[in-house]
């Protein structure tokens, strides 16, 4: 018996990034876009909720009909539409329900909430379609870092998490102490690539505890007291002391992140380890997750680089999967700005 092929629409507004794609059940991704508001915000310092709301409003219907456009794809030919519910920001999210309900009931076609991390979760499949569960996960997205037990679409349960600072916080928050414009992390990482990862002996926080929980807080704070120590409250010259100080807080985190996955592969048994979220681009990380995988005959995951960070591809995927599920179903303006994975 022939599947019929099913076209989901992803829309992701959950923060500040736009996101819209096309996914279809049997070929995959047909298409995506996404548009930034790192320049918006980044003479703030920060994301602004308000203006992060009013910018998706602006662009998200003209990224759905650029998307149709150049996969040259009749907006009737979509079956359902996924939009990001939650957790995020109230006022982005709002945008995506409003679009995603409005279009459904235009076009009389279902709808579906996704869970934001759910969706970093399985944003592996975009390029492994063939990996299988169960699997043990890395979610290091945004304020979440989390190791995570995966028995299949929807079957999540929490084997560690951070007790303060997320990875990505950390790695924001140090960047801004080494007088790094924002958005921080990655310009890090890129700083990092010139360093000396040994000249600063900093913590590894919670690396021996007997959990799979995370600390980085004491971190950042250890990098702020070395700052401070060399080169007063700001650090400026030389790029070199830049680079090292970058180099040895990379390490101290790469190295417990690893040192937790590998323990968590143990006590599950498992043989597959996704890494997904902004600091699952981190080359430093893929090395070494890489490196410790082959030791002990695991495979590692990863999203391919540009669904890192948020995206509509990861969103249209769970739609997708959500579809071969047999699972619908969306009300208006519903969305979860606080929605732990797996609730």
């Amino acid at each position: 018996m022939t599947v019929k092929a099913k076209l989901v629409l992803g829309i992701e507004t959950s923060c500040d990034e736009t996101g819209v794609a096309l996914y279809d059940t049997i070929e995959g991704l047909k298409g995506h876009k996404l548009y930034s508001q790192v320049k918006l915000h980044a003479r703030y310092g920060g994301v602004v909720p308000e203006l992060a709301s009013r910018d998706h409003i602006k662009k998200l219907l003209p990224l759905v009909r650029g998307l149709l456009k150049d996969t040259k794809i009749d907006i009737n030919l979509i079956d359902s539409i996924a939009y990001t519910k939650g957790p995020g920001l109230s006022g982005a999210l709002l945008v995506g329900t409003t679009v995603a309900n409005a279009l459904g009931y235009s076009l009389k076609k279902p709808v579906i909430g996704v869970h934001h991390l759910e969706a970093h979760l399985l944003s592996p499949l975009l390029s492994n379609p063939n990996l299988k569960f169960p699997f043990v996960a890395l979610l290091v997205s945004g304020g979440h870092t989390q190791l995570i037990q995966v028995g299949g679409i929807g079957q999540y349960k929490l084997m560690g998490e951070t007790r303060d600072d997320a990875a990505g916080e950390a790695f924001d928050k140090t960047a801004k102490l080494l007088g790094l414009p924002y958005p921080g992390g990655a310009l890090l990482s890129e700083l990092a690539r010139d360093g000396d990862a040994s000249k600063y002996p900093l913590p590894k926080p919670m690396i021996n505890s007997d959990d799979l929980d995370f600390s980085f807080s004491g971190l950042k704070t250890a990098v702020a007291h070395l700052v401070q120590k060399l080169n007063g409250p700001k650090v400026r010259d030389p790029k070199t002391l830049k680079a090292d100080i970058a180099a040895s807080f990379q390490d101290s985190v790469t190295e417990v992140l690893t040192e937790k996955c590998y323990r968590a592969l143990r006590l599950d048994g498992a043989k597959s380890l996704v890494i997904a979220g902004g600091v699952g681009a981190n080359t430093e990380l893929r090395r070494k997750i890489n490196e410790k995988a082959n030791t002990i005959g695991c495979k590692a995951y990863y999203p391919p680089f540009e669904f890192c960070t948020d995206n509509g591809a990861m969103v249209a995927l769970i739609g997708a999967l959500k579809i071969n599920e047999g699972i619908y179903g969306a009300n208006p303006f519903d969305i979860k700005p606080r929605w732990p994975l797996g609730a």
